[in-house]
Protein backbone atom coordinates (compact mmCIF):
# COMPACT_ATOMS: atom_id res chain seq x y z
CA UNK A 1 0.00 0.00 0.00
CA UNK A 2 1.50 3.21 -1.00
CA UNK A 3 -0.35 6.53 -0.15
CA UNK A 4 -0.38 8.90 -3.54
CA UNK A 5 -0.76 12.19 -1.26
CA UNK A 6 3.01 13.00 0.11
CA UNK A 7 2.62 11.95 4.20
CA UNK A 8 3.80 14.39 7.05
CA UNK A 9 5.40 12.61 9.70
CA UNK A 10 5.78 14.43 13.17
CA UNK A 11 8.86 13.81 15.56
CA UNK A 12 7.37 13.94 19.57
CA UNK A 13 10.60 13.60 21.87
CA UNK A 14 12.31 11.39 19.41
CA UNK A 15 9.16 8.99 18.58
CA UNK A 16 8.36 9.35 14.42
CA UNK A 17 4.37 8.92 13.69
CA UNK A 18 3.26 9.05 10.21
CA UNK A 19 4.75 8.39 6.80
CA UNK A 20 4.00 5.69 4.27
CA UNK A 21 3.48 2.41 5.44
CA UNK A 22 6.57 0.10 5.68
CA UNK A 23 8.70 3.39 6.81
CA UNK A 24 8.14 3.62 10.31
CA UNK A 25 7.10 1.34 12.73
CA UNK A 26 3.46 1.63 14.06
CA UNK A 27 3.66 3.33 17.59
CA UNK A 28 1.92 1.56 20.53
CA UNK A 29 -0.45 3.31 23.32
CA UNK A 30 -0.72 1.17 26.19
CA UNK A 31 -3.25 2.82 28.91
CA UNK A 32 -2.81 3.48 32.73
CA UNK A 33 -4.58 4.74 35.58
CA UNK A 34 -8.17 4.35 34.06
CA UNK A 35 -11.07 3.90 35.72
CA UNK A 36 -11.31 0.56 37.42
CA UNK A 37 -7.51 -0.17 37.05
CA UNK A 38 -6.57 -2.17 39.93
CA UNK A 39 -3.50 -0.12 40.84
CA UNK A 40 -5.39 2.80 41.41
CA UNK A 41 -6.32 3.31 45.14
CA UNK A 42 -7.59 6.81 45.15
CA UNK A 43 -8.60 7.83 41.78
CA UNK A 44 -9.64 11.33 43.48
CA UNK A 45 -6.35 12.19 44.89
CA UNK A 46 -4.13 10.31 42.55
CA UNK A 47 -2.71 7.31 44.76
CA UNK A 48 -1.55 3.74 43.38
CA UNK A 49 0.59 0.90 43.58
CA UNK A 50 3.85 2.28 42.73
CA UNK A 51 5.41 -1.18 42.09
CA UNK A 52 2.56 -2.32 40.01
CA UNK A 53 2.60 0.80 37.78
CA UNK A 54 6.25 0.91 37.22
CA UNK A 55 6.33 -2.68 36.39
CA UNK A 56 3.52 -1.85 33.95
CA UNK A 57 4.95 0.67 32.15
CA UNK A 58 8.74 -0.97 32.04
CA UNK A 59 6.91 -3.98 30.74
CA UNK A 60 5.65 -2.15 27.40
CA UNK A 61 8.95 -1.02 27.45
CA UNK A 62 10.41 -4.02 27.21
CA UNK A 63 8.13 -4.93 24.46
CA UNK A 64 9.35 -1.82 22.67
CA UNK A 65 12.37 -2.63 22.71
CA UNK A 66 12.02 -6.14 21.36
CA UNK A 67 9.80 -5.61 18.54
CA UNK A 68 10.87 -2.19 17.35
CA UNK A 69 7.81 -0.15 17.77
CA UNK A 70 7.81 2.83 19.47
CA UNK A 71 5.73 3.34 22.50
CA UNK A 72 3.94 6.11 24.67
CA UNK A 73 1.48 6.20 27.70
CA UNK A 74 -2.09 7.36 27.94
CA UNK A 75 -2.37 8.69 31.40
CA UNK A 76 -5.86 8.91 31.77
CA UNK A 77 -7.49 10.54 35.47
CA UNK A 78 -10.79 12.26 36.55
CA UNK A 79 -9.34 14.77 38.89
CA UNK A 80 -6.50 17.23 37.91
CA UNK A 81 -4.50 16.80 41.31
CA UNK A 82 -4.35 12.70 40.17
CA UNK A 83 -3.36 13.77 36.83
CA UNK A 84 -0.46 16.12 37.58
CA UNK A 85 0.79 13.36 40.27
CA UNK A 86 0.30 10.53 37.04
CA UNK A 87 2.14 12.44 35.15
CA UNK A 88 4.55 13.37 37.47
CA UNK A 89 5.36 9.84 37.85
CA UNK A 90 5.23 8.27 34.42
CA UNK A 91 7.45 10.94 33.17
CA UNK A 92 10.33 9.95 35.77
CA UNK A 93 9.83 6.60 34.91
CA UNK A 94 10.31 6.24 31.71
CA UNK A 95 11.44 8.63 28.75
CA UNK A 96 8.29 7.86 26.63
CA UNK A 97 6.18 10.80 25.13
CA UNK A 98 2.69 10.00 27.24
CA UNK A 99 -0.80 11.38 26.35
CA UNK A 100 -2.63 13.62 28.93
CA UNK A 101 -5.82 12.15 29.02
CA UNK A 102 -9.34 12.93 30.95
CA UNK A 103 -13.01 13.05 29.63
CA UNK A 104 -13.11 16.93 31.13
CA UNK A 105 -11.55 19.39 29.72
CA UNK A 106 -10.88 20.83 32.74
CA UNK A 107 -8.96 18.43 33.92
CA UNK A 108 -6.64 17.60 30.69
CA UNK A 109 -5.89 21.70 30.77
CA UNK A 110 -4.63 21.38 34.15
CA UNK A 111 -2.93 18.23 33.41
CA UNK A 112 -1.23 19.43 30.29
CA UNK A 113 -0.27 22.68 31.94
CA UNK A 114 1.56 21.41 35.31
CA UNK A 115 3.60 19.13 32.29
CA UNK A 116 4.57 22.33 30.62
CA UNK A 117 5.62 24.13 33.89
CA UNK A 118 7.36 20.65 34.29
CA UNK A 119 9.37 20.92 31.53
CA UNK A 120 7.93 18.09 29.94
CA UNK A 121 5.79 20.10 27.17
CA UNK A 122 7.87 18.30 24.46
CA UNK A 123 6.90 14.70 25.48
CA UNK A 124 2.76 15.76 26.20
CA UNK A 125 0.20 15.18 23.76
CA UNK A 126 -3.33 16.47 24.79
CA UNK A 127 -5.40 13.84 24.44
CA UNK A 128 -7.68 15.12 22.50
CA UNK A 129 -9.55 18.05 20.51
CA UNK A 130 -13.12 16.69 19.36
CA UNK A 131 -16.28 18.51 18.14
CA UNK A 132 -17.20 20.39 21.37
CA UNK A 133 -14.00 22.20 21.50
CA UNK A 134 -14.62 26.13 22.68
CA UNK A 135 -12.49 29.02 22.37
CA UNK A 136 -11.64 28.72 26.23
CA UNK A 137 -10.01 25.36 25.44
CA UNK A 138 -8.03 26.77 22.25
CA UNK A 139 -6.99 29.64 24.40
CA UNK A 140 -5.92 28.05 26.71
CA UNK A 141 -3.81 25.27 24.79
CA UNK A 142 -2.20 28.23 22.58
CA UNK A 143 -1.33 30.20 26.22
CA UNK A 144 0.87 27.13 27.80
CA UNK A 145 2.52 26.75 24.41
CA UNK A 146 0.94 23.32 23.54
CA UNK A 147 3.02 21.04 20.76
CA UNK A 148 0.99 17.94 20.55
CA UNK A 149 -2.60 16.87 20.25
CA UNK A 150 -4.80 14.12 19.48
CA UNK A 151 -7.82 15.02 17.16
CA UNK A 152 -10.55 12.89 17.97
CA UNK A 153 -12.56 12.70 14.53
CA UNK A 154 -16.32 11.87 15.87
CA UNK A 155 -18.76 13.13 14.16
CA UNK A 156 -22.02 12.92 15.67
CA UNK A 157 -23.83 14.52 12.53
CA UNK A 158 -22.41 11.52 9.98
CA UNK A 159 -20.86 8.35 11.79
CA UNK A 160 -19.75 7.18 8.60
CA UNK A 161 -15.80 7.35 7.54
CA UNK A 162 -16.31 9.94 5.19
CA UNK A 163 -17.97 12.15 8.38
CA UNK A 164 -15.31 11.18 10.62
CA UNK A 165 -13.05 13.44 7.90
CA UNK A 166 -15.84 16.15 7.53
CA UNK A 167 -15.40 16.95 10.93
CA UNK A 168 -11.89 17.46 10.67
CA UNK A 169 -12.59 20.11 8.19
CA UNK A 170 -14.29 23.84 8.10
CA UNK A 171 -17.99 23.11 6.51
CA UNK A 172 -21.31 25.96 6.44
CA UNK A 173 -19.77 28.25 8.61
CA UNK A 174 -18.70 25.70 11.44
CA UNK A 175 -14.74 25.61 12.80
CA UNK A 176 -13.17 22.43 12.31
CA UNK A 177 -11.17 20.09 14.65
CA UNK A 178 -7.61 21.47 11.77
CA UNK A 179 -8.16 24.63 12.34
CA UNK A 180 -9.04 25.00 16.42
CA UNK A 181 -5.68 22.52 16.46
CA UNK A 182 -4.03 25.80 14.09
CA UNK A 183 -5.38 28.57 16.50
CA UNK A 184 -4.03 26.60 19.33
CA UNK A 185 -0.98 26.35 18.29
CA UNK A 186 -0.32 22.88 17.79
CA UNK A 187 2.54 21.57 15.53
CA UNK A 188 1.84 17.77 16.27
CA UNK A 189 -1.15 16.90 15.24
CA UNK A 190 -2.41 12.95 15.34
CA UNK A 191 -5.57 11.85 13.79
CA UNK A 192 -7.82 9.49 16.16
CA UNK A 193 -11.13 8.10 13.52
CA UNK A 194 -13.29 7.33 17.09
CA UNK A 195 -14.15 3.65 17.73
CA UNK A 196 -18.04 3.36 19.55
CA UNK A 197 -18.61 -0.30 19.40
CA UNK A 198 -17.21 -3.20 18.04
CA UNK A 199 -18.83 -2.34 14.38
CA UNK A 200 -17.30 0.60 14.16
CA UNK A 201 -14.13 -0.73 14.48
CA UNK A 202 -13.96 -1.27 10.77
CA UNK A 203 -15.41 2.08 9.57
CA UNK A 204 -12.64 3.98 12.07
CA UNK A 205 -10.33 1.86 9.81
CA UNK A 206 -11.96 3.12 6.60
CA UNK A 207 -11.35 6.53 8.35
CA UNK A 208 -7.74 6.27 8.62
CA UNK A 209 -7.25 5.62 4.92
CA UNK A 210 -9.09 8.36 3.99
CA UNK A 211 -7.76 10.54 6.70
CA UNK A 212 -4.08 9.90 4.88
CA UNK A 213 -5.03 10.05 1.27
CA UNK A 214 -6.97 12.91 1.64
CA UNK A 215 -4.70 15.13 4.08
CA UNK A 216 -1.71 12.90 4.42
CA UNK A 217 -1.79 13.27 8.19
CA UNK A 218 -0.78 10.85 10.90
CA UNK A 219 -4.05 8.88 11.82
CA UNK A 220 -4.93 5.82 13.86
CA UNK A 221 -7.26 4.87 16.63
CA UNK A 222 -8.36 2.92 19.56
CA UNK A 223 -9.90 -0.19 18.88
CA UNK A 224 -9.36 -1.36 22.34
CA UNK A 225 -12.38 0.80 23.52
CA UNK A 226 -14.76 -1.83 21.78
CA UNK A 227 -12.99 -4.98 22.45
CA UNK A 228 -12.34 -4.83 26.32
CA UNK A 229 -15.86 -4.06 27.25
CA UNK A 230 -17.47 -7.04 24.55
CA UNK A 231 -19.01 -9.70 26.97
CA UNK A 232 -19.04 -12.05 24.06
CA UNK A 233 -15.26 -11.89 23.96
CA UNK A 234 -14.98 -12.35 27.32
CA UNK A 235 -17.63 -14.66 28.04
CA UNK A 236 -18.48 -16.88 24.94
CA UNK A 237 -15.55 -17.10 22.79
CA UNK A 238 -13.06 -18.91 24.80
CA UNK A 239 -10.31 -18.01 27.54
CA UNK A 240 -8.08 -16.92 24.86
CA UNK A 241 -10.92 -14.87 22.87
CA UNK A 242 -10.30 -11.54 24.46
CA UNK A 243 -6.53 -11.70 23.79
CA UNK A 244 -6.98 -12.84 20.43
CA UNK A 245 -9.69 -9.94 19.11
CA UNK A 246 -7.21 -7.03 20.92
CA UNK A 247 -4.56 -8.22 18.60
CA UNK A 248 -6.69 -8.51 15.46
CA UNK A 249 -8.46 -5.39 15.98
CA UNK A 250 -5.45 -3.20 15.96
CA UNK A 251 -3.48 -5.18 13.23
CA UNK A 252 -7.14 -4.23 10.95
CA UNK A 253 -6.06 -0.96 11.35
CA UNK A 254 -2.58 -1.24 10.48
CA UNK A 255 -3.59 -2.57 7.37
CA UNK A 256 -5.56 0.74 6.46
CA UNK A 257 -2.54 2.40 7.14
CA UNK A 258 -2.93 3.07 11.11
CA UNK A 259 0.45 4.92 12.02
CA UNK A 260 -1.10 4.94 15.92
CA UNK A 261 -2.96 2.67 18.36
CA UNK A 262 -4.03 2.85 21.05
CA UNK A 263 -4.52 -0.62 22.63
CA UNK A 264 -6.33 -0.63 25.61
CA UNK A 265 -5.25 -1.76 28.86
CA UNK A 266 -0.94 -1.25 29.27
CA UNK A 267 -0.96 -4.98 30.49
CA UNK A 268 -1.75 -6.03 27.44
CA UNK A 269 1.09 -4.59 25.69
CA UNK A 270 2.95 -8.27 25.31
CA UNK A 271 -0.35 -9.46 23.47
CA UNK A 272 -0.37 -6.27 21.14
CA UNK A 273 2.88 -5.31 20.24
CA UNK A 274 4.10 -9.47 19.01
CA UNK A 275 0.98 -9.04 16.34
CA UNK A 276 1.76 -5.62 15.21
CA UNK A 277 5.22 -6.09 14.83
CA UNK A 278 5.03 -8.68 12.98
CA UNK A 279 2.04 -6.85 10.70
CA UNK A 280 4.70 -4.31 10.47
CA UNK A 281 7.62 -6.29 9.05
CA UNK A 282 5.47 -8.12 6.37
CA UNK A 283 4.32 -4.58 5.11
CA UNK A 284 8.05 -3.01 5.16
CA UNK A 285 8.63 -6.21 3.60
CA UNK A 286 6.33 -6.14 0.47
CA UNK A 287 6.87 -2.05 0.71
CA UNK A 288 10.43 -2.89 -0.62
CA UNK A 289 9.13 -3.44 -4.13
CA UNK A 290 7.61 -0.23 -4.52
CA UNK A 291 10.56 1.59 -3.54
CA UNK A 292 9.58 2.08 0.28
CA UNK A 293 12.18 1.43 2.77
CA UNK A 294 12.32 1.46 6.74
CA UNK A 295 13.34 4.95 7.83
CA UNK A 296 15.65 3.21 11.02
CA UNK A 297 17.45 0.50 11.74
CA UNK A 298 15.39 -0.61 14.58
CA UNK A 299 12.08 -1.54 12.43
CA UNK A 300 9.91 -4.47 13.12
CA UNK A 301 11.20 -5.98 9.77
CA UNK A 302 15.16 -6.02 11.16
CA UNK A 303 14.21 -6.27 15.27
CA UNK A 304 11.26 -9.74 14.25
CA UNK A 305 12.32 -11.34 11.07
Amino acid sequence: MRFEREQVTFDIAGVRVGGQPGEWPTVLIGTIFYEGHRVVRDPARGAFDREGAEALICGQEEMSRLTGNPHMVDVFASTSEALCRYIDFVADVTGAPFLVDSAAPAVRLSGMRHAVEAGLGERAVYNSIDYRVEDGEVEALREMGTRSAVLLAHNPRNAWPEGRVEILEDREGRRGLLRAAEEAGIRNVLVDTSVLDVPSISLASEAIHLVKSRLGLPAGCAPSNAVTTWKRAKEDLGPHALDVCLASSAVLTQARGADFVLYGPIKYADRVFPACALTDALQAYQGRRQGIKPKTGEHPLAKIL
